[in-house]
């Protein structure tokens, strides 16, 4: 029987894009930073990238 079942509250939008897409652009330019001696900027944005974006870009 489909549709009798609980729907999924997972529904991805613009919001959810976005913030991926940032996460994705403030890993890589963490990862950029990293490899070129950055010790600040660097940690600063994968944690931001990891801790926040991902998470936010996942929940919401």
């Amino acid at each position: 029987m489909r549709g009798s079942g609980p729907q999924s509250r997972l529904q991805f939008g613009l919001a959810n894009a976005t913030l991926l897409a940032g996460a994705a652009w403030a890993l890589a330019t963490g990862y950029v930073l990293l490899a070129r001696g950055s010790t600040t900027a660097a940690p600063l944005l994968l944690v931001v990238g990891y801790c926040v974006l991902l998470p936010l870009g996942l929940i919401l």
